[in-house]
Formats: structure tokens, sequence, C-alpha cells
């Protein structure tokens, strides 16, 4: 069987599928026109962001079995279609978990304790101790929206802060532990100083953060998302922010990012995003809370591990 690698991922994938008995090659500088001619010849397929696998492209693929996408989220791909046309898809949120809730941490304590603000001053010879205090995340209560792999490692990363942690997910019940407490929605906005966003972007979750959403919670928040950027309307997070409805946010998603999460469009970002960049209340990071050098490989060996349980069985 023939695997197509359409983007650049770690070694070790391809060294496993080839390792397993599979053909592979690498057309990382590929078109989409491109990639229609060539996918009828592949049983296989391996891509991250850069392509969007619609119903169009996927008709072409007439002796595909498995598309292995490197990462977690799987919004770039017609899965409801593939499954139809006997295609199985497979992902790797296994892999990045654990990158996913140490980056939200950090970004929390970065805030928290402005750390941003702070660095930046000392480095211009400012020493400004009682302007930059902090806050302890001891005694707070988080509320962590979806509770997948990516939530309940987070959740994970809190024990030890003597934190409060509420969870909430729409399609999950009896998760609840000794630390993670099973809540509803309800508990969350009445209780919760901290929100982290772990969902995925589907018709459901777009913008899901908005005002309606902000405007139900009993205190004013900071707000974490590590998801994907139009989870969040960036317009009424400013609004909020300015309210003092939200105290800070960490976003290392974007609403504008463009579809491979690779840039975002510099010549259209409207005011929100200006404001965000100016903001000592909002710490920013380019989509890499999930690819951290070690996330990068254990993603890549994990979806060809997937992939080769798919085909062998094919």
């Amino acid at each position: 069987m023939r695997i197509l690698i359409a983007d650049e991922n770690h070694p070790i994938l391809q060294q496993t599928l080839v390792n397993a008995g599979f053909e592979c090659d690498l057309f990382y500088d590929k078109s989409v026109a491109e990639l229609q001619i060539l996918l009828p010849n592949y049983h296989g397929l391996v891509i991250r962001s850069k392509f969007k696998l619609t119903q169009p492209l996927l008709n072409t693929c007439t002796h595909l079995k498995c598309i292995g996408r490197v990462g977690a989220g799987m919004e770039n791909i017609d899965v409801v279609y593939a499954s139809q046309k006997n295609i199985h898809c497979v992902n790797a949120p296994e892999g990045n978990k654990d990158a996913v809730g140490e980056h939200a941490l950090g970004m929390l304590l970065m805030l928290l304790n402005n750390l941003k603000k702070a660095d930046a001053e000392v480095r211009n010879g400012i020493w400004l101790r009682a302007e930059n205090r902090g806050y302890e995340l001891s005694g707070k209560t988080i509320g962590i929206i979806g509770f997948g792999h990516m939530g309940s490692s987070f959740a994970q990363k809190l024990q030890g802060f003597n934190c409060t942690v509420f969870a909430h997910d729409k399609y999950k019940t009896g998760f609840g532990t000794n630390f993670v407490k099973e809540a509803s929605s309800e508990q969350i906005f009445e209780t919760a100083d901290i929100i982290s966003l772990h969902v995925p972007l589907t018709t459901e979750t777009e913008f899901m953060i908005n005002e309606n959403f902000i405007n139900q919670f009993k205190k004013p928040i900071y707000i974490i998302n590590t998801a994907r950027g139009k989870c969040l309307n960036t317009s009424h997070l400013v609004e909020a922010i300015e309210q003092n409805k939200v105290v800070g946010a960490c976003l290392d998603v974007l609403e504008y990012e463009t579809t491979s999460f690779e840039n975002i469009n510099k010549t259209t970002l409207p005011p929100p995003f200006n404001y965000l960049i100016q903001s000592n209340k909002v710490i920013l990071s380019p989509h890499i809370a999930g690819w951290t050098h070690e996330s990068n490989y254990k993603m890549s060996l994990i979806v060809a591990q997937k992939m080769i349980e798919v085909l062998k069985s094919a």
C-alpha cells in the first residue's frame, strides 16, 4: 500500500510506516490542484492543517482507506463524508495533551504574576515592585470547558496549586475525580474565577465565548483559549476587558489565523487585535501550545501507529 505524506512531520512518522511495509511518498510543496491529481494513487494520506479535505477532493480518492491528521483538531476534514466513503480518519490528541496543559498553565501564571510587564520593565531599567504585585492561583476556582484529552491534561497540571477545579463537558458524564468536580455550565458561571477552553471547532462551538457567555459569569474572570481562535469572539472579549468583566486573557489562538494556522493576515487585522497587542492584561502566543519538540515526535508516532492498524485490516 502507498501513503502520501502531504505535510512535513517528524521523521519517525515515515520511518514507522516504512518499517511496517508501506511505501511512502513525501510531497510537502504540492498545491490542492496537484494533490487532487495524486490522490487516486494512494491508500493512505497524512496531513496537518495545510489542506482542507472537502467532499470534491475526497471524491478523487478512489483507493483511499485512511487519513492521518497529525494533531488533535479534525475541522479541516469532512469526517462524516469520509466515513461514508469508508475512509477512516485518525488523529493524535494523546500526543500533544501534555504540551497544551503545560502551556495553558504557563500562560496563566505569567498573567497572574505580571511577568510579561515586569520583565519588559526590568530590561528597561524600571524597578516597580508594588505595581507588579501578582495574584496567587491558590484559592481560585477554575472552570474547564471541554474535558477530553486537553481539558483533562490541564486539570492534571493544576494539582498541587490548592485550587478548585470544575469541569463541564456537554458530551461526557461520570468523569469527576477527587480533584476535578463534574459541573453544569450554570455552576461554572456561578463560581469560576478562571475559565479554560478545550473544545473542538464546530458549528456549535464557533464564537461560543461571546458577550452572552461572558455576561453569565457572577464574577470577573480570566479566560484561557488554547483550543481554536474562532471559538472566541475577539471584539466581545475586548469589550468585556474594557468593562472589567474579563480581568485578563491568555490566547494561544486567534480568530484571525489562516486556515493552516501558519500565520495571520497582517494587512487586515482589525482594531480588537490592535487592542490585544497593546494590553498588559493579555498574553499571546502563535498557536504553539500543542507544538513542543516532544509533541511533534509523539503525534507523528501515534498517527503512524493508528494508520498501520487501519490499513493492515483494510
